[in-house]
């Protein structure tokens, strides 16, 4: 007879994403995604346009003074997005 080696589905599609190239475009997408979370409502009320390059998550606000207080708390900021999504997606924020 035939032994199988049986997978859960979840082994299976993690698999299909590492080989594929797309756990990192998903993880940056899962760290973007939790920056309302990580900050909070009132700054997500603030906040324009969020991307990454480079290892960098450049954010762009519409309250200079907003701006001013989460630029002192930037390590923080990156600390707590990678921990959200559990891996390290970003070396640093940028707020413009």
């Amino acid at each position: 007879m035939f032994k199988r080696e049986v997978k859960s589905i979840a082994d299976v599609v993690a698999q299909f994403i590492r080989e594929e190239g797309l756990e990192t475009p998903l993880m940056q997408k899962r760290l973007i995604d939790a920056w309302e979370q990580v900050t909070g409502k009132v700054v997500a009320r603030y906040t324009i346009d969020k991307f990454i390059k480079n290892q960098t998550l450049f954010v762009k606000m519409s309250n200079p003074a907003l701006r001013a207080d989460l630029q002192m708390m930037r390590t923080e900021l990156t600390r707590k997005l990678n921990a959200a999504v559990g891996s390290q997606v970003i070396a640093e924020v940028r707020l413009i």
